[in-house]
């Protein structure tokens, strides 16, 4: 699933470059009332058809076009949404769920073959759900260090299960939650509650690393450290080693596939 780094590269950036400062032309939506959530696909179309796009903000896992006038469209990925671009008409993708064409004759189209993304239309996006019950976004809006660990300290919860709270950071998901905890030295069992200062703190540090670092490279997965342990957590293999030549351990915590060394993470 695209988590934090993918939505803002291949999702708030290309939108940003193809939408701002152009005006909506037309708008296909697909008839497809799973994906759209709150609004009928025609009332989507209609609502945003002649609008000029000002911004492009995301937060968390979602993004969404600020429009000269709202509401404004708000989309989310799910599992197998994308942002793709073109100009001939005969490109737009398979399962295409919305398809904004600009007045430059530029088209940006949404596919969604699994149908788990979202498209809502909201008058204010930031303050109505889903984004108003998320938590902070950790690229955007990290807590300072004592904050952070504060907020981290008062729970009772598996850290592994806190940072895939979406209500405690937004946009966190498993490899990431992984990554941040080998990088940590710090087991994914461990209770919030239990961690020093200290850990809490290292933990932020390693939070907003990984995430400027895979922004940074585009979230191109070829383009990450290849000490991050992302390489190699994948597919729960048998005797599966670090580059470091660590042992992986594949356990099941807050209700998700969890890699970690435990010759590291304590």
């Amino acid at each position: 699933m695209p988590e934090l780094p993918e939505v803002e590269c291949w999702g708030r950036r290309v939108a940003e470059r193809v939408c701002v400062g152009r005006t909506i032309k037309s708008v296909f939506a697909a008839q497809d009332t799973i994906v759209y959530a709150g609004v009928k696909p025609a009332a989507f179309a209609k609502a945003v058809k002649g609008r000029a796009v000002v911004a492009v903000h995301r937060k968390g896992k979602q993004f969404w076009l600020e429009l000269d006038q709202g509401p404004h469209p708000l989309m989310h990925f799910g599992m197998t949404g994308r942002l793709v671009t073109y100009t001939d008409p005969d490109d737009r993708p398979r399962f295409t769920k919305v398809e904004f064409t600009m007045d430059d004759g530029t088209k940006l189209a949404m596919p969604n073959p699994r149908r788990f993304g979202r498209i809502r239309l909201l008058d204010d996006p930031l303050n109505q759900p889903p984004l108003s019950k998320l938590g902070f976004d950790p690229y955007l809006e990290m807590p300072p260090p004592g904050a952070f660990a504060e907020r981290v300290r008062q729970r009772k919860t598996p850290i592994k299960a806190l940072l895939l709270d979406q209500a405690f950071a937004a946009g966190v998901g498993n490899w990431i939650a992984d990554e941040v905890l080998y990088q940590a030295s710090i087991a994914p069992q461990r209770h919030a509650s239990e961690l020093t200062e200290a850990e809490a703190r290292h933990i932020r540090t390693k939070l907003g690393a990984i995430l400027h670092k895979a922004i940074e490279v585009d979230a191109n997965k070829q383009r990450f450290p290849r000490t991050w342990l992302f390489h190699d957590r994948w597919g729960k293999a048998k005797g599966a080693t670090t580059r470091r030549g660590e042992i992986i351990q594949f356990d099941t915590v807050a209700g998700r596939t969890t890699a970690w060394v435990p010759s590291r993470q304590t």
